[in-house]
């Protein structure tokens, strides 16, 4: 029987857990990213702004926790969005996607009633490492 490999993945380059968790975990082909916050990986605070200016940080530490997994935006295949109020939806959006230009991975967003650290936007991704060719399926 073949040993799958689970991989814990840290990354100085993105802020560090909140609590006791990994940034990411790979099992086999597959990266699996706690929830990302807004926060500066430097002081550990939240960034000043709003909800789209932390999803951008929050963006920015998912990079970086993929860069570190030996994937990338590219390989995300599912996103987790959440929200302290879904109104902030459309100011993510425009954020989101200058990060996720093509061949968008599936996604959810939810507005929730408290996220760590009374942040605005928590965002967790799947993802995939090594080569990986698209295809589109349509009827």
């Amino acid at each position: 029987m073949t040993t799958l490999i689970r991989k814990l993945i840290s990354t100085s380059n993105a802020a560090k857990p909140v609590a006791p968790y990994n940034q990411a975990v790979v099992a086999d082909r597959t990266v699996y990213v706690s929830g990302c916050l807004g926060l500066d990986k430097n002081t550990m605070q939240l960034v000043p702004g709003g909800a789209a200016e932390q999803a951008d940080m929050a963006l920015k530490n998912l990079q970086a926790v993929l860069v570190a997994a030996d994937s990338g935006v590219d390989k995300v295949i599912k996103n987790t969005i959440f929200l302290k109020d879904l109104n902030d939806f459309g100011a993510v959006n425009e954020v989101y996607k200058k990060v996720f230009t093509k061949e968008f991975p599936a996604r959810s967003c939810f507005q929730v009633a408290h996220l760590p650290m009374n942040a605005l936007v928590e965002i967790e991704s799947i993802a995939m490492t090594g080569p990986i060719k698209t295809v589109t399926a349509a009827d």
